[in-house]
């Protein structure tokens, strides 16, 4: 069993910033990976090179043996990605959608129709196949671009925080659909959550990520264990820091103004 994902030695520069800083890592076949890290960490400009949108300043990727930057079209049909932003067409049924990407990926008709059956029940949306994506709820739409993700056979499916804004028995349910197609079909898994309870509970292995540079790496047991913690989410603290990130910073800074607006409008 070879590795799907090998990154060594990855660098990318904007300017004098580096947002990536000399990054080596490799996730073999069929396993769950996930890339943790705080906001700004270089979590998304990572995903962005391992999956042609970005080209590196240094250093060498392969995925699925393809090279992002000389053989783009190899790489993109190796892997299908859940984004962390809606990209369903909300005018179109949940069937449309789906083969709709079966047609962008060249997927013959007869097998993307037997596909698309296939998906809507494993999901368990077949019911719902012929409705409007704007009627699905928040967690429909996620199972539902789980499986379009799928829908080309991918080797690796990409996950950026796939689970977020979702209940908890939303979560369980569509992290108990990825494990299945991990261990059934040997699909390699990356994915990106700061629900560090999901990466304990589902990563075969995970890399922790800070200021562009990989701090820890290895199984969930072995960063708690290292960290002494005995909770993935106490132990990335740990490797982390206690500190607000600027961006979340920033954040609570707009919240406290504006709501000092409201009250003061409140008053007048």
């Amino acid at each position: 069993m070879g590795d799907m994902i090998a990154v060594r030695d990855l660098v990318k520069n904007y300017g004098d910033f580096c947002a990536v800083n000399h990054v080596t890592f490799h996730v073999p076949e069929g396993r769950i990976f996930g890339f943790l890290g705080p906001n700004g960490a270089g979590k998304t400009t990572t995903i962005k090179m391992l999956t042609t949108v970005l080209d590196p300043t240094s250093g060498s990727i392969r995925v699925n043996g393809h090279d992002p930057t000389r053989e783009q079209k190899q790489v993109r049909r190796s892997f299908g990605i859940v984004f962390q932003d809606p990209s369903l067409d909300d005018e179109l049924t949940a069937y449309e959608n789906m083969d709709l990407h079966g047609i962008l990926y060249g997927v013959p008709r007869p097998e993307r129709r037997e596909r698309i059956d296939m998906l809507f029940d494993f999901v368990g949306l077949s019911e719902r196949k012929k409705d409007l994506v704007k009627t699905y709820s928040g967690g429909m739409k996620r199972r539902l671009e789980v499986a379009r993700a799928l829908l080309h056979a991918p080797r690796i499916l990409f996950l950026d925080e796939p689970t977020l804004g979702l209940d908890p028995q939303t979560r369980n349910h569509i992290w108990s659909y990825i494990q299945q197609l991990s261990k059934e079909e040997g699909v390699t898994v990356f994915f990106t959550t700061h629900y560090m309870d999901e990466a304990d509970r589902v990563a075969n292995e995970v890399a922790v990520i800070d200021h562009g540079k990989i701090v820890a790496q290895g199984s969930p047991g072995e960063l708690k264990e290292r960290t002494k913690c005995a909770n993935l989410e106490d132990a990335f603290i740990a490797l982390t820091g206690h500190a607000i990130r600027e961006e979340e910073a920033n954040a609570v800074d707009r919240m406290r103004i504006m709501g000092r607006a409201w009250r003061g409008a409140g008053r007048r």
